[in-house]
Protein backbone atom coordinates (compact mmCIF):
# COMPACT_ATOMS: atom_id res chain seq x y z
CA UNK A 1 0.00 0.00 0.00
CA UNK A 2 1.37 3.42 -0.96
CA UNK A 3 0.40 6.40 1.12
CA UNK A 4 -0.03 9.67 -0.79
CA UNK A 5 2.86 12.04 -0.31
CA UNK A 6 2.09 15.59 0.71
CA UNK A 7 2.87 18.05 -2.08
CA UNK A 8 5.86 20.28 -1.53
CA UNK A 9 4.96 23.73 -0.20
CA UNK A 10 4.94 26.49 -2.80
CA UNK A 11 8.22 28.34 -3.04
CA UNK A 12 8.37 32.10 -2.66
CA UNK A 13 9.56 34.17 -5.55
CA UNK A 14 11.85 36.07 -3.21
CA UNK A 15 15.48 34.83 -3.40
CA UNK A 16 15.82 34.52 0.34
CA UNK A 17 13.05 31.87 0.41
CA UNK A 18 14.63 29.67 -2.27
CA UNK A 19 16.60 26.59 -1.06
CA UNK A 20 20.29 26.54 -1.76
CA UNK A 21 21.78 23.97 -4.09
CA UNK A 22 23.45 21.14 -2.21
CA UNK A 23 26.67 20.89 -4.14
CA UNK A 24 28.11 21.37 -7.58
CA UNK A 25 26.23 18.37 -8.91
CA UNK A 26 22.93 20.16 -8.47
CA UNK A 27 21.46 16.99 -6.95
CA UNK A 28 20.08 18.54 -3.79
CA UNK A 29 16.41 18.18 -2.96
CA UNK A 30 13.99 18.02 -0.12
CA UNK A 31 13.71 14.82 1.82
CA UNK A 32 10.02 14.19 1.93
CA UNK A 33 9.81 11.39 4.44
CA UNK A 34 6.55 9.84 5.41
CA UNK A 35 6.94 11.40 8.85
CA UNK A 36 6.91 14.89 7.39
CA UNK A 37 10.58 15.63 8.00
CA UNK A 38 12.53 17.71 5.52
CA UNK A 39 16.22 17.85 4.70
CA UNK A 40 18.70 17.94 1.85
CA UNK A 41 19.86 14.67 0.33
CA UNK A 42 23.19 14.92 -1.46
CA UNK A 43 23.70 12.56 -4.39
CA UNK A 44 26.91 11.69 -6.26
CA UNK A 45 25.15 12.37 -9.57
CA UNK A 46 22.77 14.91 -11.02
CA UNK A 47 19.17 14.82 -9.88
CA UNK A 48 17.82 13.61 -13.23
CA UNK A 49 20.47 10.89 -13.39
CA UNK A 50 19.61 9.81 -9.85
CA UNK A 51 15.92 9.42 -10.73
CA UNK A 52 16.83 7.45 -13.84
CA UNK A 53 19.05 5.10 -11.81
CA UNK A 54 16.30 4.50 -9.26
CA UNK A 55 13.78 3.70 -12.01
CA UNK A 56 16.34 1.44 -13.70
CA UNK A 57 16.76 -0.36 -10.38
CA UNK A 58 12.98 -0.73 -10.14
CA UNK A 59 12.98 -2.21 -13.64
CA UNK A 60 15.62 -4.85 -12.83
CA UNK A 61 14.17 -5.74 -9.43
CA UNK A 62 10.70 -6.17 -10.94
CA UNK A 63 12.11 -8.48 -13.63
CA UNK A 64 13.87 -10.56 -10.97
CA UNK A 65 10.73 -10.73 -8.83
CA UNK A 66 8.65 -12.07 -11.69
CA UNK A 67 11.31 -14.68 -12.50
CA UNK A 68 11.08 -15.95 -8.91
CA UNK A 69 7.32 -16.13 -9.22
CA UNK A 70 7.35 -17.97 -12.55
CA UNK A 71 10.05 -20.33 -11.34
CA UNK A 72 7.95 -21.33 -8.33
CA UNK A 73 4.96 -21.98 -10.59
CA UNK A 74 6.97 -23.97 -13.15
CA UNK A 75 8.89 -26.08 -10.65
CA UNK A 76 5.80 -26.77 -8.54
CA UNK A 77 3.85 -27.89 -11.60
CA UNK A 78 6.72 -30.19 -12.61
CA UNK A 79 7.19 -31.66 -9.14
CA UNK A 80 3.59 -31.78 -7.91
CA UNK A 81 1.47 -31.85 -11.06
CA UNK A 82 -1.72 -29.90 -11.87
CA UNK A 83 -0.28 -26.54 -12.85
CA UNK A 84 -3.66 -24.81 -12.38
CA UNK A 85 -3.70 -25.60 -8.67
CA UNK A 86 -0.04 -24.79 -8.15
CA UNK A 87 -0.23 -21.53 -10.11
CA UNK A 88 -3.31 -20.49 -8.14
CA UNK A 89 -1.58 -21.21 -4.83
CA UNK A 90 1.60 -19.34 -5.79
CA UNK A 91 -0.15 -16.29 -7.26
CA UNK A 92 -2.80 -15.88 -4.56
CA UNK A 93 -0.37 -16.33 -1.67
CA UNK A 94 2.18 -14.04 -3.27
CA UNK A 95 -0.29 -11.23 -3.99
CA UNK A 96 -1.64 -11.44 -0.44
CA UNK A 97 1.91 -11.36 0.94
CA UNK A 98 2.76 -8.34 -1.21
CA UNK A 99 -0.01 -6.39 0.48
CA UNK A 100 1.23 -7.42 3.92
CA UNK A 101 4.79 -6.54 2.94
CA UNK A 102 3.75 -3.07 1.79
CA UNK A 103 2.08 -2.39 5.12
CA UNK A 104 5.05 -3.72 7.07
CA UNK A 105 7.49 -1.54 5.09
CA UNK A 106 5.82 1.65 6.35
CA UNK A 107 7.86 1.30 9.53
CA UNK A 108 11.10 1.29 7.51
CA UNK A 109 10.55 4.54 5.62
CA UNK A 110 12.60 6.59 8.08
CA UNK A 111 15.51 4.39 7.01
CA UNK A 112 14.39 3.78 3.45
CA UNK A 113 17.85 3.29 1.92
CA UNK A 114 19.04 0.80 4.52
CA UNK A 115 15.66 -0.94 4.48
CA UNK A 116 15.62 -1.31 0.71
CA UNK A 117 19.17 -2.69 0.69
CA UNK A 118 18.26 -5.27 3.34
CA UNK A 119 15.07 -6.25 1.52
CA UNK A 120 16.91 -6.80 -1.79
CA UNK A 121 19.62 -8.91 -0.17
CA UNK A 122 16.99 -11.07 1.54
CA UNK A 123 14.90 -11.33 -1.64
CA UNK A 124 17.92 -12.38 -3.70
CA UNK A 125 18.82 -15.09 -1.19
CA UNK A 126 15.29 -16.44 -0.72
CA UNK A 127 14.24 -16.18 -4.36
CA UNK A 128 17.53 -17.40 -5.77
CA UNK A 129 17.63 -20.49 -3.57
CA UNK A 130 13.90 -21.30 -3.70
CA UNK A 131 14.07 -23.64 -6.70
CA UNK A 132 16.97 -25.65 -5.31
CA UNK A 133 15.31 -25.97 -1.90
CA UNK A 134 12.02 -27.16 -3.40
CA UNK A 135 13.80 -29.66 -5.62
CA UNK A 136 15.83 -30.98 -2.67
CA UNK A 137 12.79 -31.51 -0.45
CA UNK A 138 10.92 -33.25 -3.27
CA UNK A 139 13.84 -35.53 -4.12
CA UNK A 140 14.95 -36.55 -0.63
CA UNK A 141 11.71 -36.60 1.38
CA UNK A 142 9.17 -37.68 -1.23
CA UNK A 143 8.82 -41.24 0.14
CA UNK A 144 9.22 -40.55 3.84
CA UNK A 145 5.49 -40.43 4.45
CA UNK A 146 3.84 -38.93 7.51
CA UNK A 147 4.17 -35.16 7.81
CA UNK A 148 6.93 -35.20 5.18
CA UNK A 149 4.43 -36.26 2.52
CA UNK A 150 3.23 -32.66 2.37
CA UNK A 151 6.72 -31.16 2.51
CA UNK A 152 6.91 -29.77 -1.06
CA UNK A 153 3.43 -28.11 -1.02
CA UNK A 154 4.09 -26.55 2.38
CA UNK A 155 7.50 -25.29 1.28
CA UNK A 156 5.92 -23.86 -1.86
CA UNK A 157 3.54 -21.80 0.27
CA UNK A 158 6.39 -20.69 2.55
CA UNK A 159 8.53 -19.48 -0.35
CA UNK A 160 5.55 -17.79 -2.05
CA UNK A 161 4.78 -15.99 1.19
CA UNK A 162 8.39 -14.93 1.80
CA UNK A 163 9.01 -13.73 -1.76
CA UNK A 164 5.68 -11.88 -1.79
CA UNK A 165 6.43 -10.12 1.50
CA UNK A 166 9.80 -8.91 0.24
CA UNK A 167 8.49 -7.80 -3.16
CA UNK A 168 5.65 -5.92 -1.48
CA UNK A 169 8.10 -4.13 0.81
CA UNK A 170 10.01 -2.76 -2.18
CA UNK A 171 7.35 -0.34 -3.40
CA UNK A 172 6.91 1.95 -0.35
CA UNK A 173 10.67 2.12 0.15
CA UNK A 174 11.33 2.96 -3.50
CA UNK A 175 8.57 5.57 -3.35
CA UNK A 176 10.32 7.17 -0.42
CA UNK A 177 13.71 7.12 -2.13
CA UNK A 178 12.50 8.59 -5.39
CA UNK A 179 10.73 11.39 -3.50
CA UNK A 180 13.90 12.21 -1.61
CA UNK A 181 15.68 12.85 -4.88
CA UNK A 182 13.04 15.27 -6.12
CA UNK A 183 9.70 16.05 -4.54
CA UNK A 184 6.72 15.67 -6.83
CA UNK A 185 3.03 14.95 -6.52
CA UNK A 186 2.14 11.41 -5.48
CA UNK A 187 0.35 10.62 -8.74
CA UNK A 188 3.38 11.41 -10.86
CA UNK A 189 5.72 9.46 -8.61
CA UNK A 190 3.43 6.42 -8.60
CA UNK A 191 3.09 6.58 -12.39
CA UNK A 192 6.87 6.65 -12.90
CA UNK A 193 7.46 3.89 -10.37
CA UNK A 194 4.78 1.55 -11.66
CA UNK A 195 5.72 2.12 -15.30
CA UNK A 196 9.27 0.93 -14.59
CA UNK A 197 7.90 -1.91 -12.44
CA UNK A 198 5.48 -3.22 -15.07
CA UNK A 199 7.94 -2.97 -17.94
CA UNK A 200 10.49 -4.84 -15.84
CA UNK A 201 7.90 -7.52 -15.10
CA UNK A 202 7.27 -7.86 -18.85
CA UNK A 203 10.98 -8.36 -19.54
CA UNK A 204 11.31 -10.86 -16.70
CA UNK A 205 8.25 -12.75 -17.87
CA UNK A 206 9.63 -13.07 -21.40
CA UNK A 207 13.19 -13.80 -20.32
CA UNK A 208 12.15 -16.75 -18.15
CA UNK A 209 10.75 -19.08 -20.88
CA UNK A 210 12.86 -17.84 -23.80
CA UNK A 211 16.28 -17.27 -22.22
CA UNK A 212 16.67 -18.63 -18.70
CA UNK A 213 14.97 -22.01 -19.09
CA UNK A 214 16.43 -23.08 -22.46
CA UNK A 215 19.97 -21.80 -21.88
CA UNK A 216 20.48 -22.04 -18.12
CA UNK A 217 17.83 -24.38 -16.77
CA UNK A 218 15.53 -23.96 -13.80
CA UNK A 219 18.08 -24.04 -10.99
CA UNK A 220 20.96 -22.11 -12.55
CA UNK A 221 18.61 -19.51 -14.03
CA UNK A 222 17.10 -18.74 -10.64
CA UNK A 223 20.49 -18.56 -8.92
CA UNK A 224 21.83 -16.12 -11.52
CA UNK A 225 18.67 -14.04 -11.20
CA UNK A 226 19.34 -13.81 -7.48
CA UNK A 227 22.90 -12.66 -8.13
CA UNK A 228 21.68 -9.92 -10.50
CA UNK A 229 19.12 -8.87 -7.89
CA UNK A 230 21.85 -8.63 -5.24
CA UNK A 231 24.23 -6.60 -7.38
CA UNK A 232 21.62 -4.12 -8.60
CA UNK A 233 19.96 -3.62 -5.22
CA UNK A 234 23.27 -3.24 -3.41
CA UNK A 235 24.78 -0.91 -6.02
CA UNK A 236 21.70 1.33 -6.01
CA UNK A 237 21.75 1.82 -2.26
CA UNK A 238 25.50 1.86 -1.61
CA UNK A 239 26.29 3.93 -4.68
CA UNK A 240 23.45 6.40 -4.90
CA UNK A 241 22.23 6.74 -1.31
CA UNK A 242 25.42 6.10 0.64
CA UNK A 243 25.15 9.53 2.31
CA UNK A 244 21.80 8.42 3.75
CA UNK A 245 23.44 5.45 5.52
CA UNK A 246 25.42 5.35 8.70
CA UNK A 247 28.88 3.83 8.57
CA UNK A 248 27.61 0.77 10.44
CA UNK A 249 24.70 0.35 8.02
CA UNK A 250 27.05 0.53 5.03
CA UNK A 251 29.31 -2.13 6.50
CA UNK A 252 26.38 -4.41 7.31
CA UNK A 253 24.90 -4.07 3.81
CA UNK A 254 28.24 -4.75 2.16
CA UNK A 255 28.76 -7.83 4.32
CA UNK A 256 25.21 -9.06 3.69
CA UNK A 257 25.49 -8.67 -0.08
CA UNK A 258 28.87 -10.40 -0.16
CA UNK A 259 27.48 -13.30 1.86
CA UNK A 260 24.46 -13.63 -0.46
CA UNK A 261 26.68 -13.52 -3.55
CA UNK A 262 28.97 -16.16 -2.02
CA UNK A 263 26.04 -18.48 -1.31
CA UNK A 264 24.56 -18.03 -4.79
CA UNK A 265 27.92 -18.42 -6.53
CA UNK A 266 28.74 -21.57 -4.55
CA UNK A 267 25.32 -23.06 -5.35
CA UNK A 268 25.79 -22.24 -9.06
CA UNK A 269 29.16 -24.02 -9.12
CA UNK A 270 27.68 -27.08 -7.37
CA UNK A 271 24.34 -27.17 -9.21
CA UNK A 272 25.34 -29.97 -11.61
CA UNK A 273 26.47 -32.21 -8.74
CA UNK A 274 23.28 -31.32 -6.87
CA UNK A 275 21.08 -32.30 -9.82
CA UNK A 276 22.89 -35.61 -10.22
CA UNK A 277 22.48 -36.41 -6.53
CA UNK A 278 18.79 -35.44 -6.63
CA UNK A 279 18.20 -37.66 -9.66
CA UNK A 280 19.86 -40.57 -7.89
CA UNK A 281 17.58 -39.97 -4.92
CA UNK A 282 14.48 -39.99 -7.14
CA UNK A 283 15.36 -42.59 -9.76
CA UNK A 284 18.01 -44.72 -8.10
CA UNK A 285 21.73 -45.03 -8.79
CA UNK A 286 21.53 -46.09 -12.43
CA UNK A 287 20.39 -42.97 -14.26
CA UNK A 288 21.74 -43.43 -17.77
CA UNK A 289 20.23 -40.54 -19.73
CA UNK A 290 18.88 -37.27 -18.33
CA UNK A 291 17.96 -34.44 -20.63
CA UNK A 292 15.62 -31.48 -20.78
CA UNK A 293 13.76 -31.24 -24.09
CA UNK A 294 11.64 -28.32 -25.24
CA UNK A 295 8.64 -30.01 -23.58
CA UNK A 296 9.74 -31.95 -20.49
CA UNK A 297 12.51 -33.66 -18.55
CA UNK A 298 13.33 -37.12 -19.92
CA UNK A 299 15.21 -39.69 -17.84
CA UNK A 300 16.26 -43.21 -18.83
CA UNK A 301 17.39 -45.65 -16.16
CA UNK A 302 18.48 -49.27 -16.00
CA UNK A 303 19.16 -51.78 -18.77
CA UNK A 304 22.42 -52.84 -17.18
CA UNK A 305 23.46 -55.11 -14.32
CA UNK A 306 20.13 -56.89 -14.59
CA UNK A 307 18.05 -53.76 -14.08
CA UNK A 308 15.10 -53.27 -16.40
CA UNK A 309 14.74 -50.15 -18.50
CA UNK A 310 12.76 -47.25 -17.04
CA UNK A 311 11.57 -44.22 -19.01
CA UNK A 312 10.51 -41.24 -16.91
CA UNK A 313 8.84 -38.10 -18.29
CA UNK A 314 8.74 -35.16 -15.88
CA UNK A 315 9.35 -37.52 -12.97
CA UNK A 316 6.53 -39.93 -13.87
CA UNK A 317 7.28 -43.48 -14.97
CA UNK A 318 6.19 -43.80 -18.59
CA UNK A 319 7.52 -47.28 -19.34
CA UNK A 320 9.34 -49.82 -17.22
CA UNK A 321 9.88 -53.57 -17.12
CA UNK A 322 6.99 -56.01 -17.42
CA UNK A 323 4.51 -53.27 -16.60
CA UNK A 324 5.31 -51.62 -19.94
CA UNK A 325 4.24 -54.73 -21.82
CA UNK A 326 1.01 -55.07 -19.82
CA UNK A 327 0.14 -51.45 -20.48
CA UNK A 328 0.75 -51.40 -24.21
CA UNK A 329 -0.81 -54.79 -24.90
CA UNK A 330 -3.97 -53.80 -23.01
CA UNK A 331 -4.04 -50.45 -24.80
CA UNK A 332 -3.58 -51.69 -28.36
CA UNK A 333 -4.84 -55.23 -28.90
CA UNK A 334 -8.56 -54.87 -28.03
CA UNK A 335 -8.83 -51.91 -30.43
CA UNK A 336 -7.27 -53.90 -33.28
CA UNK A 337 -10.21 -56.35 -33.41
CA UNK A 338 -11.75 -55.47 -36.76
CA UNK A 339 -10.39 -53.46 -39.71
CA UNK A 340 -6.98 -52.02 -38.82
CA UNK A 341 -5.12 -51.19 -42.02
CA UNK A 342 -4.81 -47.50 -41.13
CA UNK A 343 -3.87 -46.65 -37.54
CA UNK A 344 -3.33 -43.30 -35.84
CA UNK A 345 -1.30 -43.16 -32.60
CA UNK A 346 -1.66 -39.95 -30.58
CA UNK A 347 1.35 -39.68 -28.29
CA UNK A 348 3.51 -42.77 -28.10
CA UNK A 349 6.75 -41.08 -29.14
CA UNK A 350 8.65 -43.85 -27.33
CA UNK A 351 7.62 -46.26 -30.14
CA UNK A 352 6.16 -48.86 -27.77
CA UNK A 353 2.54 -48.41 -28.89
CA UNK A 354 3.61 -48.57 -32.55
CA UNK A 355 5.48 -51.80 -31.78
CA UNK A 356 2.27 -53.50 -30.65
CA UNK A 357 0.29 -52.10 -33.58
CA UNK A 358 2.81 -53.48 -36.08
CA UNK A 359 2.48 -56.97 -34.63
CA UNK A 360 -0.92 -57.25 -36.31
CA UNK A 361 -0.98 -58.48 -39.91
CA UNK A 362 -2.71 -56.23 -42.39
CA UNK A 363 -1.42 -52.94 -40.98
CA UNK A 364 -0.46 -50.76 -43.96
CA UNK A 365 0.13 -47.37 -42.35
CA UNK A 366 0.73 -46.03 -38.84
CA UNK A 367 0.77 -42.28 -38.19
CA UNK A 368 2.38 -41.29 -34.87
CA UNK A 369 1.69 -37.74 -33.64
CA UNK A 370 4.06 -36.83 -30.79
CA UNK A 371 4.61 -33.39 -29.28
CA UNK A 372 8.16 -33.99 -28.00
CA UNK A 373 10.74 -34.45 -30.75
CA UNK A 374 13.36 -35.24 -28.09
CA UNK A 375 11.50 -38.38 -27.03
CA UNK A 376 11.27 -39.52 -30.67
CA UNK A 377 15.03 -39.01 -31.17
CA UNK A 378 15.73 -40.97 -28.00
CA UNK A 379 13.41 -43.79 -29.07
CA UNK A 380 15.30 -44.09 -32.34
CA UNK A 381 18.88 -43.61 -31.15
CA UNK A 382 19.13 -45.04 -27.65
CA UNK A 383 20.21 -48.69 -28.00
CA UNK A 384 18.13 -49.98 -25.08
CA UNK A 385 14.94 -48.06 -25.87
CA UNK A 386 15.12 -48.76 -29.60
CA UNK A 387 15.61 -52.46 -28.81
CA UNK A 388 12.59 -52.38 -26.48
CA UNK A 389 10.35 -50.80 -29.12
CA UNK A 390 11.66 -53.10 -31.84
CA UNK A 391 12.82 -50.10 -33.88
CA UNK A 392 9.17 -49.56 -34.71
CA UNK A 393 9.63 -45.89 -35.57
CA UNK A 394 12.04 -46.85 -38.37
CA UNK A 395 9.52 -49.18 -39.99
CA UNK A 396 8.63 -47.90 -43.49
CA UNK A 397 4.92 -48.10 -42.63
CA UNK A 398 5.34 -45.62 -39.74
CA UNK A 399 5.25 -41.86 -40.21
CA UNK A 400 6.08 -39.65 -37.24
CA UNK A 401 4.82 -36.07 -36.97
CA UNK A 402 6.02 -33.73 -34.23
CA UNK A 403 2.96 -31.65 -33.39
CA UNK A 404 0.31 -31.08 -30.77
CA UNK A 405 -2.30 -33.84 -31.11
CA UNK A 406 -5.25 -31.44 -30.87
CA UNK A 407 -3.91 -29.15 -33.59
CA UNK A 408 -3.03 -32.09 -35.81
CA UNK A 409 -6.52 -33.61 -35.54
CA UNK A 410 -8.10 -30.34 -36.62
CA UNK A 411 -6.44 -30.76 -40.01
CA UNK A 412 -6.81 -34.53 -40.30
CA UNK A 413 -8.91 -35.81 -43.24
CA UNK A 414 -12.32 -37.32 -42.38
CA UNK A 415 -12.69 -41.10 -42.08
CA UNK A 416 -8.96 -41.59 -42.63
CA UNK A 417 -8.29 -44.22 -39.93
CA UNK A 418 -9.63 -47.57 -38.86
CA UNK A 419 -8.13 -47.30 -35.37
CA UNK A 420 -7.11 -44.32 -33.25
CA UNK A 421 -4.96 -45.05 -30.17
CA UNK A 422 -4.77 -42.22 -27.63
CA UNK A 423 -1.63 -42.88 -25.56
CA UNK A 424 -1.40 -39.49 -23.88
CA UNK A 425 -0.39 -38.31 -20.39
CA UNK A 426 -2.85 -38.54 -17.52
CA UNK A 427 -5.92 -36.24 -17.89
CA UNK A 428 -5.35 -34.65 -14.49
CA UNK A 429 -2.09 -33.16 -15.75
CA UNK A 430 -3.28 -29.71 -16.79
CA UNK A 431 -1.36 -29.63 -20.06
CA UNK A 432 -3.24 -32.78 -21.13
CA UNK A 433 -6.74 -31.71 -20.13
CA UNK A 434 -7.70 -30.46 -23.59
CA UNK A 435 -6.68 -33.85 -25.03
CA UNK A 436 -9.44 -35.47 -22.94
CA UNK A 437 -12.19 -33.00 -23.86
CA UNK A 438 -15.41 -33.48 -25.80
CA UNK A 439 -14.02 -31.30 -28.58
CA UNK A 440 -10.92 -33.48 -28.88
CA UNK A 441 -12.97 -36.67 -29.06
CA UNK A 442 -15.24 -35.03 -31.60
CA UNK A 443 -12.21 -34.44 -33.84
CA UNK A 444 -11.08 -38.05 -33.32
CA UNK A 445 -14.57 -39.29 -34.24
CA UNK A 446 -14.42 -37.33 -37.48
CA UNK A 447 -11.04 -38.88 -38.33
CA UNK A 448 -12.39 -42.42 -37.80
CA UNK A 449 -13.97 -44.58 -40.47
CA UNK A 450 -17.66 -45.44 -39.79
CA UNK A 451 -16.69 -48.83 -38.32
CA UNK A 452 -13.50 -47.54 -36.67
CA UNK A 453 -12.48 -47.79 -33.00
CA UNK A 454 -10.90 -45.33 -30.59
CA UNK A 455 -9.08 -46.48 -27.46
CA UNK A 456 -8.08 -44.06 -24.71
CA UNK A 457 -5.61 -44.48 -21.87
CA UNK A 458 -7.64 -42.90 -19.06
CA UNK A 459 -5.30 -43.24 -16.06
CA UNK A 460 -5.75 -45.20 -12.80
CA UNK A 461 -9.26 -46.30 -11.84
CA UNK A 462 -9.52 -47.08 -8.13
CA UNK A 463 -7.38 -44.14 -6.96
CA UNK A 464 -8.97 -41.62 -9.38
CA UNK A 465 -12.45 -42.99 -10.19
CA UNK A 466 -14.02 -39.60 -10.89
CA UNK A 467 -11.34 -38.68 -13.43
CA UNK A 468 -11.59 -42.09 -15.11
CA UNK A 469 -15.37 -42.03 -15.40
CA UNK A 470 -15.28 -38.42 -16.55
CA UNK A 471 -13.22 -39.63 -19.54
CA UNK A 472 -15.90 -42.24 -20.24
CA UNK A 473 -18.70 -39.68 -19.87
CA UNK A 474 -16.87 -37.28 -22.18
CA UNK A 475 -16.48 -39.96 -24.85
CA UNK A 476 -20.20 -40.72 -24.71
CA UNK A 477 -21.04 -37.03 -24.99
CA UNK A 478 -18.98 -36.92 -28.22
CA UNK A 479 -21.22 -39.59 -29.81
CA UNK A 480 -19.34 -42.77 -28.90
CA UNK A 481 -20.53 -46.02 -27.37
CA UNK A 482 -18.01 -47.19 -24.80
CA UNK A 483 -16.54 -50.34 -23.24
CA UNK A 484 -14.47 -49.48 -20.12
CA UNK A 485 -11.79 -51.93 -18.95
CA UNK A 486 -8.54 -51.97 -17.04
CA UNK A 487 -5.55 -53.88 -15.71
CA UNK A 488 -5.04 -54.59 -12.02
CA UNK A 489 -2.17 -53.46 -9.82
CA UNK A 490 -1.18 -50.57 -7.63
CA UNK A 491 -1.99 -46.96 -8.58
CA UNK A 492 0.56 -45.19 -10.75
CA UNK A 493 2.44 -42.22 -9.39
CA UNK A 494 5.63 -40.21 -9.64
CA UNK A 495 8.89 -41.79 -8.62
CA UNK A 496 10.22 -39.93 -5.62
CA UNK A 497 12.48 -40.60 -2.71
CA UNK A 498 15.65 -42.54 -2.17
CA UNK A 499 13.78 -45.64 -1.04
CA UNK A 500 12.24 -46.22 -4.48
CA UNK A 501 14.52 -47.40 -7.26
CA UNK A 502 13.60 -47.76 -10.92
CA UNK A 503 13.93 -51.52 -10.52
CA UNK A 504 11.36 -51.49 -7.71
CA UNK A 505 9.07 -49.27 -9.72
CA UNK A 506 9.36 -51.41 -12.84
CA UNK A 507 8.67 -54.68 -11.02
CA UNK A 508 5.53 -53.49 -9.25
CA UNK A 509 2.45 -53.73 -11.53
CA UNK A 510 0.61 -50.49 -11.94
CA UNK A 511 -3.13 -50.08 -12.31
CA UNK A 512 -4.24 -48.81 -15.72
CA UNK A 513 -7.66 -47.83 -16.99
CA UNK A 514 -8.75 -47.76 -20.64
CA UNK A 515 -11.90 -47.00 -22.58
CA UNK A 516 -12.67 -48.59 -25.95
CA UNK A 517 -15.09 -46.49 -28.01
CA UNK A 518 -16.89 -46.73 -31.35
CA UNK A 519 -20.02 -45.44 -33.07
CA UNK A 520 -21.73 -48.73 -32.23
CA UNK A 521 -21.29 -50.90 -29.14
CA UNK A 522 -17.63 -52.00 -29.27
CA UNK A 523 -16.80 -55.67 -28.94
CA UNK A 524 -14.29 -55.96 -26.10
CA UNK A 525 -12.24 -58.99 -27.13
CA UNK A 526 -8.99 -59.96 -28.80
CA UNK A 527 -8.73 -60.50 -32.55
CA UNK A 528 -8.83 -64.31 -33.09
CA UNK A 529 -6.65 -63.96 -36.19
CA UNK A 530 -4.20 -61.56 -34.56
CA UNK A 531 -1.04 -62.16 -32.51
CA UNK A 532 -1.28 -63.68 -29.06
CA UNK A 533 -0.46 -61.10 -26.36
CA UNK A 534 1.88 -62.30 -23.63
CA UNK A 535 0.05 -60.66 -20.71
CA UNK A 536 -3.55 -60.41 -21.95
CA UNK A 537 -6.29 -62.95 -22.64
CA UNK A 538 -10.01 -62.70 -23.32
CA UNK A 539 -10.68 -63.88 -19.76
CA UNK A 540 -8.38 -61.29 -18.17
CA UNK A 541 -9.88 -58.62 -20.42
CA UNK A 542 -13.40 -59.52 -19.24
CA UNK A 543 -12.24 -59.59 -15.63
CA UNK A 544 -10.70 -56.15 -16.04
CA UNK A 545 -13.99 -54.83 -17.44
CA UNK A 546 -15.95 -56.25 -14.48
CA UNK A 547 -13.49 -54.80 -11.97
CA UNK A 548 -13.69 -51.36 -13.55
CA UNK A 549 -17.50 -51.45 -13.65
CA UNK A 550 -17.59 -51.86 -9.86
CA UNK A 551 -15.98 -48.43 -9.49
CA UNK A 552 -18.48 -46.62 -11.72
CA UNK A 553 -19.37 -43.08 -10.65
CA UNK A 554 -22.68 -42.21 -12.35
CA UNK A 555 -23.90 -38.80 -13.44
CA UNK A 556 -20.56 -37.16 -14.11
CA UNK A 557 -20.69 -34.27 -16.60
CA UNK A 558 -18.37 -34.32 -19.63
CA UNK A 559 -15.18 -32.29 -19.77
CA UNK A 560 -14.97 -29.52 -22.37
CA UNK A 561 -12.37 -26.98 -23.39
CA UNK A 562 -14.05 -24.15 -21.53
CA UNK A 563 -15.11 -26.29 -18.56
CA UNK A 564 -12.41 -28.89 -17.76
CA UNK A 565 -13.41 -31.43 -15.13
CA UNK A 566 -10.18 -33.22 -14.31
CA UNK A 567 -8.24 -30.76 -12.11
CA UNK A 568 -7.57 -32.12 -8.63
Amino acid sequence: MIEPQAPAPPRSAHPRHRPRASGSGGAGGEAGGGDGSCGALRLPVRQATGRFLVLAGVFVCAACGLVYELELVALAAYLMGDSVTQASVVLSVMVFAMGVGSLAAKRLRRHAAAGFGAVEAALALVGGCSAMALYAVFAWTGDWGGPWAHGPPVLLVVFSLAVGLLIGAEVPLLMELIQRIRRQDAGGAVADLFAADYVGALVGGLAFPFLLLPFLGQLTGTLITGAVNTVVGGALVLGLFRQDLTRRARRLLIAANLCVLTVLASATVLVDDFEQAARRAMYGPDVRVALRTDVQEVVLTGDRDGRSLGLFLDGRLRAGGRDELRHHEALVHPAMTGPHARVLVLGGGDGLTAREVLRHPGVRRVDVVELDAGVVRLARRDPALSALNGRALDDPRVRVTTEDAFDWLRGAPPAAYDVVVSDLPHPEITASTKLYSREFYGLARRALAPDGRLVVHAGPVTSRPEAYWTVESTLRSAGFRTAPYGTGGRPAGPATGAARTPEDTARAPRERGFVLAARTDPDLRLDPSGPRPRTLTDDSLAAGARAVERTRVPGLPPSTLIHPRYAR
